[in-house]
């Protein structure tokens, strides 16, 4: 016989020979008996006759419900038990479930209890089979779901609370992005215009902006911008540079007079901890009544190039290279080109959330693009400002959920005579 390491023989220790303290212990834990055990187990235990009629049942089933030994025994059957819902479903699903399995596990139901109440437990059968293979009774254990329920009841409040106050988020979001934009594109005599805001989501306001609004001398100004972010902080830039613009426009309405401004204010004011910045196109759209059409000076922060899709059928970006975030620096370098709008041109205006969305595939190496764009622009010109832009939502709508960043788009386009468009 081995020895272990502190001398014994490595048998296990009789409880009757272990010292005071730990005898005392050990035989605590030890039961007065199987039928005990059974008696006041921490779950209900039945045993049923093959048509339900309850043949025995243990204490703690019968505390839980309220009924004395003879009251159930002999006289009842476990559906009896059932309120009228889990009877239907014993009768339609556990019952031949079990008689077809020989097992069911974990069921929720309700036991009618004697005072009239409600038990919501959970139940697990088995049948008991004899050496032949026959069908003797049907054993069931049964668990107090009390507390489970209240879980779950205060699990299924707190969710709809939840799914209310995320409603309500939506709400308050979608009011407060109309806020940042314009009610309705003004009518500017000579033009067609045309906008359209992809939100993509419900949850989190977006940062782009866009607006057209008319200045002194017969003039208009128009600008589309992104702001970095997303929520409320960059609600609050969102309105602070869509305000600031129309202000500055007024004071002096230069495109690169104007983003400078822009960008003195925000770097003035997101200058900390948590700088704010935003790319921005802003244009100058003058009547040009001998010739016809409109000279558009357009100056751009960081933005994505305009496109520009003619009245011959051709399409390309319109160059402001060099143009640099608004917000970022002291002094931003602001680059500007100058074009004519005439019969038959559009001049089309977007953020990135359009050329950054994913195609079918999800990618992140398979992004839109902005030749993607062109691309598309060559087929649709020559074009009007609502049909190209009708055109975009069309395009936004095959993306499904690849769009995950909110996109604007602004288009303007001088009209071909009536009777060029019958031609």
């Amino acid at each position: 016989m081995s020895r272990t390491s502190d001398g014994g023989t490595g048998e296990r220790p009789d409880p009757e020979e272990q010292p005071g303290g730990d005898h005392a212990a050990f035989s605590a834990l030890l039961e007065d008996s199987a039928e005990d055990l059974y008696e006041h187990a921490p779950c209900g235990y039945l045993s049923t006759l093959l048509d339900g009629t309850i043949a025995k049942i243990n204490m703690t089933l019968l505390d839980w419900l309220g009924y004395a030994h003879d009251d159930l025994v002999g006289r009842r059957t476990f559906s009896d038990l059932l309120t009228v819902g889990g009877r239907l479903y014993h009768e339609t699903h556990f019952g031949p479930l079990l008689r077809l399995q020989g097992e069911v596990s974990g069921i929720a139901l309700e036991l009618k209890a004697a005072d009239g109440s409600r038990l919501p437990v959970l139940v697990t059968s088995t049948v008991k089979t004899g050496g032949d293979g026959q069908p003797l009774l049907i054993r069931t254990t049964v668990f107090d779901a009390r507390d489970r329920r209240a879980y779950e009841t205060e699990l299924l409040r707190a969710r709809q609370e939840a799914e209310r106050e995320r409603e309500e988020l939506k709400r308050l979001n979608a009011a407060l992005q109309q806020t940042l934009l314009p009610p309705a594109l003004v009518s500017v005599p000579g033009l067609e215009v045309a906008a359209h805001y992809h939100i993509a989501s419900a949850d989190m306001v977006g940062g782009d902006f866009y607006d057209l609004f008319p200045l002194a001398g017969g003039t208009w100004g128009l600008f589309l911008g992104d702001v970095c972010g997303k929520g409320a902080a960059a609600a609050a830039v969102t309105s602070l540079a869509r305000y600031t613009l129309r202000a500055a426009a007024v004071y002096d309405p230069d495109p690169a007079a104007v983003l400078s401004n822009l960008n003195t204010v925000l770097n003035h004011e997101y200058n900390g901890q948590d700088p704010r910045f935003c790319t921005v196109i802003f244009g100058l759209l003058t009547p040009e009544t001998d010739q016809g059409g409109f000279r558009v000076t357009l100056a751009s922060g960081g933005h994505p190039p305009a496109l520009l899709l003619r009245a011959d059928g051709s399409a390309d970006h319109l160059p402001t290279p060099g143009g640099q975030l608004i917000g970022v620096l002291p002094d931003a370098h602001i680059a500007t080109t100058t074009i004519r709008l005439t019969a038959g041109d559009t001049l089309l205006l977007h953020t990135d959330g359009l050329t950054e969305a994913h195609t079918a595939s999800n990618s992140d190496d398979d992004r839109y693009g902005d030749e993607a764009l062109l691309d598309f622009a060559q087929t649709l010109a020559p074009t009007s400002a609502p049909d190209v832009v009708a055109a975009i939502r069309d395009l936004l709508d095959t993306f499904g959920t690849g769009v995950d960043d909110d996109t604007a788009v602004l288009a303007i386009s001088v009209p071909r005579p009536t009777s060029e468009e019958r031609q």
